[in-house]
């Protein structure tokens, strides 16, 4: 089983604009491993290859010190394929509405124009190392099926 370890795959501050180059760097299959230390109050778009659909994560630390997690596309506008986020300050904002989402709420609100939560039974966290496992990453591919 391969796994992702996001301290070699962590793309920082950069999400959209580099999406072909991306590709190619995200390593396919596997559970996804995000070591937390390497979190920062910058969000961390981390590129993942799910059976040849490319998908990113946010991972970032909130306000609060908790690493949170979230799928990189928005609830509302996925389909559009510009349904992506970019940090502005401590806000996402959403490439195709523009609705302006506030990082401390990253995992706490779901439903709505904000970005897909991965919650807590999502994942597991050991309090150093964040795993996502590669069938709940799978199960999850539909939503970027038309990332532009």
């Amino acid at each position: 089983m391969l796994v992702l370890i996001a301290a070699f795959f962590i793309v920082q501050g950069n999400s959209g604009s580099d999406r072909e180059s991306n590709t190619k760097t995200a390593q396919p299959g596997g559970d996804l491993k995000i070591i937390s230390s390497e979190i920062t109050d910058t969000a961390s778009f981390i590129p993942y290859n799910a059976d040849g659909t490319y998908m990113e994560l946010i991972a970032v630390r909130a306000p609060d010190g908790t690493v949170r997690t979230s799928f990189n596309t928005c609830q509302v506008c996925y389909d559009s394929g510009r349904g992506y986020y970019k940090q502005e300050g401590d806000e996402l904002v959403c490439q195709n509405c523009g609705n302006r989402f506030k990082i401390s709420q990253i995992e706490k609100e779901k439903n709505g124009c904000n970005p897909i939560p991965i919650l807590e039974q999502d994942k597991t966290d050991d309090g150093t190392t964040i795993t996502i496992s590669e069938s709940y990453l799978l199960q999850n591919k539909g939503l970027f099926g038309k990332w532009n």
